[in-house]
């Protein structure tokens, strides 16, 4: 199993009593999916935080490659062959397909959306199936939400034996779409597929045939022919958070880990019933700031259900994504999603900083972004208590010790130097100030920039407001060259080389 804020994977040895941990291995940032070969001999670990997979050997405990994918990886799968493996990149939209035998990249494809989750391999391990959202980049409103013009939730398939285009089927009803898709696991068969709707608190159960599109599709919206067809297309609801979903062996059943109920359910496909509920602990009365997480986490409350704040906000961080919101007072002019890591600590908000406090902020969202119900006033005191656990992870780019390495040191000299403590100062590594930058429109509402934190801003690419940067370099050395912003001259090749250890360290 992954320990993903522990950056370990823990080996459990499996008893007639239960289980037994046998060995716990330092991996790397950030593990996530896990992916055990055929003869037991190895395990494929996802390192969300590097961008990487690494091979554990699980006689030695050691690590034996490490093999770059895409940005993020959160979730893998290998073919029952053990020969190739499909790892889904969350920000990068794509997945990686890896020979096994080299460690070597066969071929990536590109999902067009991200928000990719949960891997399943067909049975003839012609294709990896795995849920994905799209992304349409149109103003916030509630005629473009039903639209499916906002976001929509899709099932993606990608070729495994040859290079080629992802196919899709969506997945959304008009008007009760479904949010955040996160599990989703393949019958033995082949023949039908389970998909968890996190957002929604539900299952779909899907069978073939399901007609997915390469090119020239899919639609916004679900096929009506599926839509109309029970024996193809039903909904079952289970409450709470319902996350990764796997076939029992005779696949009549499935089981489903329901994150906020803290339960394992195990669902009969032909009834729909949850049969049995074996619960994995946890406290009877959920805190405040569990209750601002399970609306944080909850579609219901936006606008037709099709996305929560998770939805960009994964995990209150960011899914990297450019929206159309009304935030800078006006459409047409997509942002990037912010982080929320360490927001309790970071007023203003918003790109422009026109949101002074974070009551107010929370409740704009709710109404505008969301487009859905007025929130109580204990919503927002939930979420607020929510928002405040929120904070910054380690840096995986310092020492084992926590301290800076000799480069990121030298980089530390020339963040001074340079006086990007203008804009971005003390812990927070932010100010409260607005700025003008010289990347403004004369279109803008809002005039100015309101500096975010470089706190694990390693994590957060692509990079400016619009995302326009795709690395630290390119924002150093085009968008905010000293000499724009502080006057000082611009970065020698060995100071931005130093200078990026740094902020990567933060």
């Amino acid at each position: 199993m992954t320990n993903h804020l522990s950056d370990t994977v823990t080996v459990l040895e499996i008893t007639p009593n239960g289980l037994r941990a046998v060995r716990t291995v330092p991996v790397g940032d950030e593990p996530r999916g896990i992916a055990i070969a055929p003869d037991g001999s190895r395990a494929y670990v996802a390192l969300g935080g590097e961008d990487t997979v690494v091979v554990l050997d699980l006689r030695t405990f050691g690590t034996t490659k490490r093999i770059p994918v895409g940005r993020e990886p959160w979730h893998l799968a290998l073919t029952p062959d053990g020969r190739r493996v499909a790892v889904a990149n969350v920000r990068g939209a794509s997945v990686s397909v890896i020979d096994t035998g080299t460690g070597e990249t066969l071929h990536t494809v590109r999902t067009n959306g991200v928000n990719l989750r949960h891997v399943a391999v067909s049975p003839d391990a012609r294709w990896a199936y795995l849920p994905f959202l799209s992304e349409r980049g149109f103003p916030i409103t509630k005629e473009n939400i039903d639209r499916g013009w906002i976001v929509g939730s899709r099932i993606a398939r990608v070729p495994l034996t040859e290079a080629g285009p992802r196919e899709a089927i969506s997945l959304d009803p008009r008007g009760k779409a479904f949010g955040d898709i996160d599990g989703l696991a393949l019958s033995p068969d082949g023949r039908t597929i389970v998909v968890t709707a996190g957002g929604t608190q539900e299952m779909i159960v899907l069978r073939q045939p399901l007609r997915f599109l390469a090119y020239g599709g899919p639609g916004d919206h679900i096929d009506a022919d599926l839509l109309d067809d029970p024996a193809r297309f039903r909904r079952i609801p289970l409450g709470g958070r319902p996350l990764a979903v796997r076939f029992t062996a005779d696949g009549r059943r499935v089981v489903v880990a329901n994150y906020l109920s803290n339960a394992l359910q195990v669902v009969d496909i032909e009834s729909g019933a949850v049969v049995k509920t074996i619960p994995l602990g946890g406290p009877q009365t959920p805190s405040l700031a569990r209750r601002g997480e399970a609306l944080f986490h909850d579609a219901r409350r936006s606008f037709g259900q099709w996305y929560s704040c998770a939805t960009c906000h994964v995990e209150g961080h960011t899914n990297g994504g450019n929206f159309d919101t009304f935030n800078d007072k006006k459409y047409n002019v997509l942002k990037k999603t912010l982080s929320l890591r360490g927001i309790a600590q970071t007023a203003p908000y918003t790109w422009h900083g026109w949101q002074k406090d974070l009551r107010p902020s929370i409740h704009e969202s709710m109404i505008t972004s969301m487009q859905g119900p007025e929130p109580s006033e204990a919503d927002v005191d939930a979420l607020t208590a929510y928002f405040k656990t929120l904070d910054w992870l380690p840096s995986p780019h310092r020492n084992a010790d926590g301290t800076l390495s000799v480069a990121a040191q030298r980089g530390e000299k020339v963040f001074e130097a340079k006086a990007c403590v203008t804009c971005h100062a003390g812990p927070t590594f932010s100010s409260p100030g607005i700025f003008t930058v010289g990347l403004e429109s004369p279109d803008d509402t809002l005039k100015g920039f309101n500096p975010p934190s470089l706190r694990n801003v390693y994590s957060r690419a692509p990079y400016l407001h619009d995302g326009r940067a795709e690395t630290l370099e390119e924002v150093l050395t085009e968008y905010h060259r000293p000499s724009q912003l502080t006057g000082k001259p611009d970065l020698t090749p060995t100071e931005l080389k130093d200078l990026v250890a740094y902020l990567k360290s933060l």
